[in-house]
């Protein structure tokens, strides 16, 4: 079995018996450990100090003189925001209700990198039985990481934005590499190869396995994985069964309920749905459409009781993807259970 993402903290979490990621010291001791709070070679003692000793513990109490003492103002910015999401995930108990409750509550008043954290290793529990499915472990990556998206040549191509800034930064880029950069990224070499039959298995053995672009084309086998984890996610959080189907357009006079997936979705279907012109160039941008079946109606609301929901993704006018996959959990009909 492979593993991956060993990043997400998901081996430090324990699964309770709904299949719930139950947070630990051990989780919260990977957070330490992050970009955002490791300390660095400009770090002074106090703050290497409240470091240490929140590694070694890491539900310790924090006095407002330690959090003050540390010498940089950023970094007791970022421990502030760290004793805060400890609270909310020690108060959650799992990482499902702590995802769930930070969109309940409104607005988010910590760092959104710690809603992509959980998100991935939420992602990473509900692929842990499909290890060997590649195009699955990659289409997830799009639930926590911004993507960059070519639509040249009828094809949706989608790659890691933050992968792709780094080889821009560094240089080249190959034939892929210059699909992207012809739309505004500047780059001089890039090594990126597109997920395929052939070379899928290479991605456990890649030291950077979010250099590779997946195919979010219609009818293409990432559009596919992409579509069935949108349903596990579902079931994962809801309990209920949904069978998602990748389409190339809605076409439905009956059309009742739609979620955007991202902030720009979002904006194209309300206009549709409500009779509005909305133009080719920002219909183009329309990248991903879904349809969503209950595959028992009770689990919806009475209102729209049998009625598919629709879902889009979009990129934006920089060709830049971010998922919010909170948007299923928030915005779906279902049916409330007492």
């Amino acid at each position: 079995m492979q593993d991956f993402w060993l990043d997400s903290g998901f081996s430090h979490l324990t699964v309770n018996d709904h299949g719930w990621l139950r947070v630990t010291p051990q989780y919260l001791r990977s957070v330490l450990m992050r970009p955002e709070l490791a300390p660095i070679a400009e770090s002074g003692p106090k703050e290497r100090t409240v470091h240490a000793e929140l590694v070694v513990n890491p539900l310790r109490a924090v006095a407002a003189e330690e959090l003050g003492a540390i010498e940089d103002a950023d970094t007791r910015q970022n421990y502030m925001y760290f004793l805060r999401l400890r609270k909310l995930l020690t108060d959650a108990v799992t990482l499902e209700r702590f995802y769930l409750q930070a969109f309940q509550a409104g607005a988010i008043d910590f760092p959104p990198v710690f809603i992509d954290m959980a998100a991935q290793a939420i992602v990473r529990a509900i692929l842990a039985d499909r290890t060997a499915d590649v195009y699955a472990v990659r289409a997830g990556e799009l639930f926590f990481r911004r993507q960059r998206v070519s639509t040249e040549n009828g094809r949706v191509l989608s790659a890691d934005a933050e992968t792709i800034q780094v080889f821009a930064d560094s240089g080249g880029f190959g034939n892929v590499g210059r699909l992207f950069a012809q739309q505004g990224t500047p780059m001089r070499t890039m090594n990126m190869d597109v997920l395929s039959h052939e070379n899928a298995q290479l991605y456990w053995f890649s030291e950077n396995r979010y250099r590779y672009v997946i195919d979010l084309s219609h009818a293409s086998a990432g559009l596919d994985a992409l579509a069935a984890l949108i349903g596990r996610w579902i079931q994962h959080f809801f309990g209920v069964e949904v069978s998602v189907t990748a389409l190339s357009k809605i076409d439905d006079d009956a059309w009742r309920w739609h979620v955007g997936l991202d902030v720009e979705s979002t904006a194209i279907l309300n206009d549709l749905y409500e009779g509005r012109d909305v133009d080719q160039l920002r219909l183009s941008r329309l990248v991903g459409l879904f349809r969503v079946d209950f595959l028992d109606p009770a689990d919806m609301r009475a209102d729209v009781h049998g009625k598919p929901v629709y879902l889009g993704m979009a990129i934006n006018e920089n060709h830049v993807l971010k998922l919010k996959p909170q948007n299923l959990l928030i915005n779906l009909p279902i049916k409330v259970r007492s």
